[in-house]
């Protein structure tokens, strides 16, 4: 047989090197070891690192007193900053010198004093001020956004710990009051229950790290600027945040529709108290419930099903503050 009528190998294609199980020599080195977490630029560790080190750089450099801590932007090559809007929330955000890097201002907007504000501080801190007009910022908002023709862009939020709220409580000599959210995924109503934090006293709020919702530009929207000045924390375990709160001597509270204590019966309300708010569907989860030291439901009408989060929340600290200035 003749060489010519050999079958010939296919080319281009190389088969497996044997011993490797087909797989080829980088593929058996594997990636690597894991970076730790401070290494990892989107990781809440690795977020604390970079604005220690920038935190460490500005002192360096003998630069001005540094921007409140809760909001410090985080070294990462992703633009992760959200849009604040509306005049509001915009004036609020201001006002307690949120680090905003640029205020947008639809032309021709209407004027007023809130506007006349707006204006007034970003000048004053230097802020790029950008006319542009409002079909654009309508784009850049999203179209379920009222942003009232102006807006600011902010860095992401940075979340306090949740031991930060009991240190807030001590230093106004005031019994803690505290709010904690159970897998809340609508930010309406973190936003709203952020609000009523801030309207009825308490010392900030505590969302956990996974299957909840955090603090975004609709939070900051629905807030009406409250997020600016009513601390969030972050607990990478719920559960054990709460434990640690209650072996500071703070009484803690779910709520729930079949609680087993109406809230006007609520005693305690006059000390060291956080609230605990379910899911919007499921309500409070079986560990945290057994966490708490007494299930708490609100009389309502039997033709109403159930209150939404941000509904209970307000209402129970409403209740609480009502009985504090008793």
């Amino acid at each position: 047989m003749s060489s010519s009528n050999k079958p010939q190998r296919p080319r281009g294609k190389k088969g497996a090197t044997k011993g490797t199980g087909g797989k080829g020599r980088r593929a058996l080195e594997g990636k690597g070891p894991t970076p730790k977490a401070e290494d990892r630029a989107w990781h809440p560790a690795g977020k604390r690192k970079a604005a220690q080190e920038r935190l460490a750089a500005a002192k360096a450099r003998g630069g001005g007193s540094p921007q409140p801590p809760r909001h410090r932007k985080p070294s990462s090559a992703k633009d992760d900053s959200e849009l604040v809007t509306g005049r509001n929330a915009v004036l609020e955000a201001l006002r307690t010198r949120i680090p905003a890097t640029a205020l947008y201002v639809a032309a021709r907007i209407e004027i007023d004093e809130r506007v006349q504000e707006i204006l007034k501080i970003a000048t004053s801190r230097s802020i790029p001020i950008l006319e542009v007009m409002r079909p654009e910022l309508d784009r850049m908002t999203g179209p379920d956004t009222v942003h009232q023709g102006i807006a600011i862009k902010v860095p992401p939020y940075e979340y306090a710990h949740p031991g930060d709220l009991l240190d807030r409580a001590r230093k106004a000599k005031e019994p803690a009051l505290i709010v904690a959210l159970d897998g809340v995924t609508d930010p309406r109503n973190l936003g709203a229950i952020i609000r009523s934090a801030a309207a009825f006293g308490a010392h900030g709020v505590v969302v956990p790290q996974r299957r909840s919702v955090g603090v975004t530009a609709s939070a900051w929207r629905t807030s009406a600027g409250a997020a600016a000045r009513t601390p969030v924390a972050m607990a990478a375990n719920l559960t054990r945040s709460l434990e640690e709160l209650k072996a500071e001597g703070v009484f803690v509270v779910g709520l729930d529709g079949d609680g087993d204590v109406d809230l006007h019966e609520l005693e305690l309300a006059d000390g060291p108290l956080a609230i605990v708010v379910g899911s919007e569907g499921k309500g409070l989860s079986r560990l945290v419930a057994e966490t708490c030291d007494a299930i708490v439901s609100i009389p309502i009408s039997a033709a109403t099903e159930s209150l939404n989060a941000g509904i209970a929340a307000s209402v129970t600290l409403y209740e609480v503050a009502k009985r504090r200035r008793g």
